[in-house]
């Protein structure tokens, strides 16, 4: 931030410069590779919950495939078995009562 004042200011030093497109050079690179991963992970994983391909996450890297991968998305047919229903079963009550003994015959 200071060097940015430092140019605004004045002339600018040609080393200085050099410095500072070398820095750009190497911290952009990694930003990037952090950006895309941050967006075609959980891409992957939908993908893959839907039954298409995961590597369609992929379609992220070129300009308005993202556009592209939320439209297959959402108007193509999901080929996903649906989970089954749980069926309720009644459970005995917790603790289970004690037997009982046997009831003398009534005349």
């Amino acid at each position: 931030m200071h060097n940015l004042a430092l140019l605004l200011q004045s002339q600018p030093d040609p080393e200085q410069i050099k410095h500072m497109v070398v820095a750009m050079f190497a911290i952009i690179p990694i930003i990037l590779v952090v950006f895309l991963a941050i967006l075609i992970l959980p891409f992957w994983f939908i993908c893959k919950k839907a039954g298409f391909s995961p590597w369609l996450s992929l379609l992220n890297i070129i300009p308005l495939g993202n556009l592209i991968l939320i439209y297959v998305l959402a108007f193509a047919e999901w080929r996903v078995i649906p989970a089954p229903q749980p069926v309720w079963t009644p459970q005995p009550p917790y603790p289970p009562y004690p037997p009982q003994p046997p009831l003398p015959p009534q005349s």
